[in-house]
């Protein structure tokens, strides 16, 4: 479909793996269990994170937000994808697109910030625990996270409106499984310069800023760690910042793979690198999300508690 402008575009057709459909559906089972492993992860540690009153505590609530967080992430791409590997025509409205952009730009930018705000509070809990209860009570946290979510939607409503306010009149084929807004703007037919150093700000904002505040948060965080004189100890303060730090570094390891590898200047090589790149993205999408809630209740001890609670008063009340 060729259009003049953007006004008459009424739908782009998602490239996706139509050129291998020997892999889509061994992908479309893959995909959907682990997102079916993403919904019942995330919806069981919102459940006992609320459900058990010894949870009721600044990082579980910064818990229960960034697993909602990857729920409504998954959800805003997943069905897409989903859908995409059975169906032969894989299109989907402009105003579709616009707004699945929105959400999953969204929840990636309110991600970034949510855990910059998780290591604040791990900071506060280990470097000043004699004033945690002051400065991490429930007037400071909810503002936190509330402003995590406000941020990442502001941010993903300016880069939204950026793009779709672009005029699009030549190829309507998005190179990619969802609308990845890198993809859609690769098809306007006008200057995207003011989107790159739209998105290059947003960047340095939502990822930079987040990953640097972190990274000082733990220097001083391990600093404290090591001035504590009993082994014990040691073990015991690392124990409850240590699932947070493997979540970050998962996270923010797969970004910068996504991102900082050379590009391919061989046409073959570049056309198997497009099919790398919409892979990684895609399990990027659902690996984080799947890893996140099993990270936090195989090395917290009190989430496996009250995981073990929950499933005996079920069993319980069902005898």
């Amino acid at each position: 479909m060729e259009v003049a402008n953007q006004s008459i575009v009424v739908e782009f057709v998602l490239l996706g793996l139509s050129d291998q459909p020997r892999l889509e559906k061994t992908f479309f089972v893959l995909i959907l269990l682990m997102y079916l492993v993403i919904l019942l992860g995330n919806g069981v540690l919102i459940l006992v994170t609320v459900s058990d009153s010894h949870l009721h505590m600044p990082m579980y609530f910064f818990l229960r937000n960034l697993s909602f967080l990857d729920i409504c992430y998954t959800t805003s791409s997943i069905p897409l994808v989903l859908d995409g590997f059975l169906t032969p025509r894989k299109t989907i409205s402009f105003s579709g697109c616009a707004v699945q952009m929105f959400l999953s730009f969204a929840m990636g930018a309110t991600e970034c910030v949510l855990l910059g705000m998780m290591a604040f509070d791990r900071y506060v809990a280990i470097c000043n625990p004699l004033r945690y209860p002051v400065v991490m009570s429930k007037a400071a946290y909810v503002p936190m996270a509330a402003s995590s979510w406000v941020a990442g939607g502001a941010n993903s409503l300016v880069q939204i409106s950026l793009a779709v306010q672009l005029p699009f009149c030549g190829d309507n084929i998005i190179n990619h499984f969802t609308c990845e807004i890198l993809a859609v703007l690769k098809l306007a037919c006008a200057d995207i310069s003011i989107n790159v150093i739209s998105m290059g700000v947003a960047n340095v904002i939502f990822l930079g800023v987040p990953v640097l505040f972190i990274s000082v948060s733990y220097i001083c965080i391990l600093t404290t760690i090591l001035r504590i004189p009993l082994a014990e100890g040691r073990r015991k303060a690392f124990s409850t910042c240590s699932a947070h730090l493997t979540v970050v570094v998962i996270f923010c390891g797969t970004i910068l793979f996504m991102y900082a590898k050379p590009k391919s200047k061989d046409p073959l090589g570049a056309d198997k690198q497009d099919v790398s790149d919409k892979l990684i993205s895609l399990f990027y999408g659902v690996l984080i999300p799947m890893l996140n809630p099993i990270i936090y209740s195989l090395r917290n001890k009190d989430v496996k508690a009250a995981v073990r609670s929950l499933v005996s008063q079920k069993c319980f009340t069902q005898r």
